[in-house]
Protein backbone atom coordinates (compact mmCIF):
# COMPACT_ATOMS: atom_id res chain seq x y z
CA UNK A 1 0.00 0.00 0.00
CA UNK A 2 1.25 2.92 -0.80
CA UNK A 3 1.59 6.72 1.49
CA UNK A 4 -1.10 9.07 0.69
CA UNK A 5 1.88 11.77 1.42
CA UNK A 6 4.82 11.48 -0.24
CA UNK A 7 8.08 11.99 2.15
CA UNK A 8 6.00 9.81 5.10
CA UNK A 9 6.61 6.24 5.68
CA UNK A 10 3.30 4.15 6.36
CA UNK A 11 2.72 4.54 9.56
CA UNK A 12 0.00 0.79 9.69
CA UNK A 13 1.36 -1.41 7.39
CA UNK A 14 -1.19 -4.10 7.90
CA UNK A 15 -4.46 -1.86 7.04
CA UNK A 16 -6.92 -4.86 8.87
CA UNK A 17 -6.19 -5.90 12.06
CA UNK A 18 -5.20 -9.84 12.41
CA UNK A 19 -7.41 -11.53 14.77
CA UNK A 20 -5.64 -14.59 17.11
CA UNK A 21 -8.02 -17.51 17.40
CA UNK A 22 -7.61 -19.24 20.50
CA UNK A 23 -8.48 -22.79 20.30
CA UNK A 24 -12.06 -23.30 22.96
CA UNK A 25 -11.73 -25.87 25.43
CA UNK A 26 -14.98 -27.93 26.34
CA UNK A 27 -14.47 -27.85 30.14
CA UNK A 28 -13.50 -24.12 30.72
CA UNK A 29 -16.61 -21.73 31.37
CA UNK A 30 -17.43 -19.24 28.10
CA UNK A 31 -17.30 -16.18 30.84
CA UNK A 32 -15.76 -15.49 34.46
CA UNK A 33 -18.35 -14.24 37.48
CA UNK A 34 -17.83 -12.17 40.12
CA UNK A 35 -16.04 -13.39 43.38
CA UNK A 36 -18.50 -14.87 45.76
CA UNK A 37 -18.27 -12.03 48.56
CA UNK A 38 -18.87 -9.35 45.53
CA UNK A 39 -22.35 -11.17 44.57
CA UNK A 40 -23.17 -11.81 48.31
CA UNK A 41 -22.06 -7.88 48.99
CA UNK A 42 -24.52 -6.84 46.20
CA UNK A 43 -27.77 -8.97 46.76
CA UNK A 44 -27.14 -7.56 50.55
CA UNK A 45 -26.89 -3.81 49.28
CA UNK A 46 -29.77 -4.87 46.97
CA UNK A 47 -32.05 -6.64 49.57
CA UNK A 48 -31.66 -3.33 51.88
CA UNK A 49 -32.14 -0.97 49.51
CA UNK A 50 -35.39 -1.97 48.08
CA UNK A 51 -36.67 -2.89 51.33
CA UNK A 52 -35.87 0.77 52.57
CA UNK A 53 -37.06 2.41 49.57
CA UNK A 54 -40.28 0.17 49.52
CA UNK A 55 -41.43 0.78 53.00
CA UNK A 56 -40.39 4.58 52.54
CA UNK A 57 -42.68 4.74 49.87
CA UNK A 58 -45.15 2.43 51.33
CA UNK A 59 -45.78 4.43 54.19
CA UNK A 60 -45.14 8.15 52.92
CA UNK A 61 -48.57 8.82 51.37
CA UNK A 62 -50.03 8.01 55.14
CA UNK A 63 -47.88 10.49 56.73
CA UNK A 64 -50.17 13.25 57.34
CA UNK A 65 -47.02 15.50 58.22
CA UNK A 66 -45.45 14.77 55.29
CA UNK A 67 -48.04 14.15 52.62
CA UNK A 68 -51.00 16.53 53.46
CA UNK A 69 -48.46 19.87 54.28
CA UNK A 70 -45.99 19.24 51.58
CA UNK A 71 -45.51 22.81 50.04
CA UNK A 72 -44.83 20.93 46.78
CA UNK A 73 -48.12 19.41 46.53
CA UNK A 74 -49.89 22.33 48.10
CA UNK A 75 -48.64 24.69 45.00
CA UNK A 76 -50.41 23.00 42.75
CA UNK A 77 -53.85 22.73 43.61
CA UNK A 78 -54.24 20.17 40.13
CA UNK A 79 -51.98 17.84 42.24
CA UNK A 80 -52.71 18.05 45.48
CA UNK A 81 -56.92 17.07 44.76
CA UNK A 82 -54.84 14.35 42.97
CA UNK A 83 -52.42 13.02 45.27
CA UNK A 84 -54.88 13.39 48.15
CA UNK A 85 -57.02 10.54 47.05
CA UNK A 86 -57.23 7.42 49.16
CA UNK A 87 -57.06 5.14 45.51
CA UNK A 88 -54.09 7.06 44.88
CA UNK A 89 -51.93 6.64 47.85
CA UNK A 90 -53.15 3.22 48.51
CA UNK A 91 -51.45 2.78 44.68
CA UNK A 92 -49.05 4.47 45.63
CA UNK A 93 -48.24 2.04 48.89
CA UNK A 94 -48.68 -0.95 46.75
CA UNK A 95 -45.94 0.39 44.81
CA UNK A 96 -44.07 0.28 47.66
CA UNK A 97 -45.37 -2.93 49.17
CA UNK A 98 -44.30 -4.15 45.60
CA UNK A 99 -40.72 -3.06 45.81
CA UNK A 100 -40.61 -4.89 49.45
CA UNK A 101 -41.45 -8.19 47.83
CA UNK A 102 -38.85 -7.87 44.94
CA UNK A 103 -36.26 -7.56 47.56
CA UNK A 104 -37.13 -10.05 49.89
CA UNK A 105 -37.37 -12.49 46.50
CA UNK A 106 -34.25 -11.49 45.76
CA UNK A 107 -33.00 -13.04 48.83
CA UNK A 108 -35.07 -15.68 48.82
CA UNK A 109 -33.86 -17.13 45.41
CA UNK A 110 -29.77 -16.18 45.18
CA UNK A 111 -27.85 -18.23 44.08
CA UNK A 112 -23.74 -18.12 43.85
CA UNK A 113 -22.37 -18.56 40.21
CA UNK A 114 -19.14 -20.25 41.09
CA UNK A 115 -16.45 -20.03 37.88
Amino acid sequence: MRSLMSGQPQLFPNPEPTVEERPVNQGEPAKRSAPVWLQRLSLFVLVLFCVYLGVLVMVLPWWTRIWDRNEFILARPWLAAVLHNGAVRGMISGLGLLDVWIGISEAVHYRDYRG
